[in-house]
């Protein structure tokens, strides 16, 4: 499978968010990435519910929506009625995990589950034949334009092995971008959230298309 391209919409200029998302659609990227922040669960802040709803009406692609949030079984049919295509909680944030995944699925979404850089792959064994996507986090989640930790890579190769009898993606998000993407692909990634490397870039549409076709 072609790997895939999510464009971080955190590092979009939001003073014209309209032209940001249209940039996207323009582009080969495959989805678009929105990253949901709280304040509690990250040190930040980012955007919520009516952010994604007005993308969706814009978008013409999937919305992978990454919950960085405290309880976000609260939240998983008002993402679901706001356009989520894709729902991405926190393995960190979840105590019935597998519950919040169900619930996921019962509202017609993809479901995925993230973990910090700290978390260790092998915790995810028991669930992940209920998911669809795994995003390993590749920087300490709240904050854009964080350099990639390298030992992100040994955590994607043991996910990929895990993917002989299971079948979900591994998407890597934090600190992608043209210089170290080929590498991150080669040890397993299906796909690349690039924020900073794409919307601080002179030519984001060519940013994404460059990572798009790397090989």
């Amino acid at each position: 499978m072609k790997h895939l391209v999510a464009p971080s919409i955190l590092a979009a200029n939001f003073n014209n968010l309209d032209k940001e998302v249209k940039l996207v659609n323009n582009s080969q990227a495959d989805w678009f990435h929105l990253d949901v922040m709280d304040g509690l669960f990250v040190p930040n802040i980012s955007f919520g519910i009516p952010i994604v709803k007005h993308i969706n009406k814009i978008a013409k692609k999937p919305l992978d929506v990454h919950l960085m949030i405290e309880n976000p079984s609260n939240y998983i049919e008002k993402f679901k009625n706001c356009g989520a295509d894709i729902l991405t909680v926190h393995y960190e944030a979840c105590k019935h995990l597998h519950r919040v995944i169900e619930n996921i699925k019962k509202n017609n979404m993809k479901a995925g589950v993230a973990i910090n850089p700290h978390t260790p792959v092998n915790l995810l064994k028991d669930i992940l034949k209920d998911i669809d996507l795994v995003c390993i986090m590749s920087v300490n989640p709240g904050f854009g334009g964080q350099s990639f930790i390298l030992q992100t890579h040994e955590k994607i190769k043991k996910l990929a092995k895990l993917k002989i009898e299971n079948n979900f993606l591994i998407e890597v998000d934090g600190g992608v971008n043209i210089d170290n993407a080929k590498e991150i692909i080669k040890s397993g990634a299906d796909v690349l959230v690039a924020g900073s490397s794409v919307f601080k870039s002179e030519n984001p549409e060519s940013a994404i298309d460059k990572i798009k076709n790397l090989s």
